[in-house]
């Protein structure tokens, strides 16, 4: 676990209301993000990333969604199905999971112990980026788990 300040970051990105029993039906957003930030000629900055808004663990619960990719530019002029946007810098409780996403809960439970042991204040706003997705082999898959903090 470590505490560390994410500097601003822009991001072509897709937000969707859900629940966490829906999550599996945004899958193939990411390719759609590499795909248009490809079509639109943009660098592409670093792996897709979903951000999670006032989810609290409520598997029924609606929350919001954001499905984004790094880029290193924002086109103004932009009317596609996608949007951009720059965020702040964001003070995270962070920690790896490798292995499949059905364990990742208990990575979660890690990082929220932490968070209660050091009377850390969390935010509504987590994020995950996916550094290595292996479909075939999961025990592959290499996730950031960042938790804001105030």
């Amino acid at each position: 676990m470590e505490i560390k300040e994410i500097l601003p970051i822009t991001f072509l990105y897709h937000r969707v209301e859900t629940t966490v029993k829906e999550l599996a039906n945004y899958l193939n957003v990411g390719q759609q993000l590499f795909a248009e930030a490809v079509k639109l000629g943009l660098p592409i900055t670093g792996p897709v990333h979903w951000h999670y808004f006032g989810f609290d663990g409520d598997e029924n619960k609606k929350f919001t969604l954001e499905i984004a990719l790094p880029v290193g530019n924002v086109l103004a002029d932009y009317d596609g199905e996608f949007h951009f946007k720059r965020t702040d810098s964001f003070r995270v409780v962070s920690a790896m999971h490798v292995g499949g996403w059905l364990e990742i809960p208990a990575t979660y439970g890690k990082l929220f112990g932490f968070i209660n042991e050091n009377k850390l204040q969390p935010l509504a706003i987590n994020r995950e980026i996916y550094i290595n997705v292996d479909f075939k082999n999961p025990a592959a898959n290499s996730t950031e788990i960042q938790i804001g903090i105030a």
